[in-house]
């Protein structure tokens, strides 16, 4: 069944974009990602303009981040100070990535650089992921000890000036680190229509020590808000959101998401995260060779001005 987006000017199949949005939910499910990383390249293989995709899959983040902030905030295992500062620094970062986006657009170069962007930070983060996962199943086999860091070990980034105290996170850190990714995270955000929380989580960990437990819903409370102004901007000074596949997406994530769940629990974490590295590696991977690989037809016509 046929459906016209009036945003993106373009005739889609319906459930074609039902099963998208139910894939990545099952794989947000089974995962725990947002899975902005995903949908917004799966959105340009079905020739959707880059800009459409960009600012519409943000819209599916909101609501899994939502839902995921939510179950944190009735555990306790959310930290509103924390993710405060991330949302300031956030802002900032969004309101730049959206003068950057309208800036690339406006010089007709916003496809390749939204390509190039996703197959350097997806390569370069698949590859990371798959190696860690990889050297952590073979020491499961082997009966090894991962060796990890002590708790107390500090970092350059704990001598920085300017130190705030986010007690929920037992954390004595600068604001600096903390407004820099989140400023990072929102650039990212408006650029690639991705929540960021694959780029987040792990730097909350490894570089200002935040305990696991509260990364992940202090994560998804920053990419709510985060993700719900970069999809307000983008709507009103770029007229890039349609709201007609932003409903058939998050639709189709909603049930994908349940099952990918239970999927999800039947697998060890270094599994998850070596099948989550090579699902990203295969999605630069085809972002590159749409890139670099000449296509057969090197010109293609169509009609100006019609309706």
């Amino acid at each position: 069944m046929g459906i016209y987006l009036p945003i993106a000017e373009i005739s889609v199949n319906v459930f074609v974009l039902l099963a998208m949005g139910a894939a990545v939910g099952f794989l947000s499910g089974m995962f725990g990602v947002g899975g902005g990383f995903l949908i917004t390249p799966l959105l340009i293989f079905y020739n959707i303009p880059p800009a459409i995709a960009v600012a519409t899959g943000a819209n599916q983040v909101i609501a899994s981040s939502f839902s995921g902030a939510l179950s944190h905030f009735k555990r306790g295992t959310l930290d509103f100070k924390l993710g405060g500062v991330l949302l300031a620094g956030g802002i900032v970062g969004s309101t730049a990535g959206i003068f950057v986006f309208a800036f690339l657009r406006r010089l007709g170069q916003l496809d390749l650089f939204i390509s190039l962007l996703y197959v350097v930070l997806l390569g370069t983060v698949g590859g990371l992921m798959l190696v860690e996962s990889v050297n952590a199943l073979r020491a499961s086999r082997s009966g090894a000890a991962p060796v990890l860091k002590k708790s107390g070990q500090h970092n350059w980034i704990h001598r920085l000036p300017f130190k705030m105290r986010f007690r929920a996170s037992k954390l004595f850190v600068s604001v600096i680190p903390v407004l820099g990714l989140g400023a990072a995270i929102g650039f990212l955000s408006s650029i690639m229509g991705v929540g960021g929380g694959f780029i987040m989580v792990p730097a909350l960990i490894y570089l200002l020590k935040v305990p696991t437990n509260v990364v992940i819903g202090t994560s998804l409370f920053q990419i709510i808000f985060t993700s719900a102004y970069t999809t307000l901007v983008h709507a009103t000074t770029n007229q890039t959101v349609d709201v007609i596949l932003a409903f058939l997406l998050m639709a189709g994530g909603v049930a994908g998401a349940q099952y990918g769940a239970k999927a999800g629990q039947r697998l060890r974490g270094e599994q998850l995260r070596a099948l989550l590295a090579m699902l990203v590696l295969a999605v630069a991977i085809r972002l590159a060779v749409g890139l670099f690989v000449t296509p057969p037809n090197l010109y293609s016509l169509s009609a100006a001005g019609l309706n």
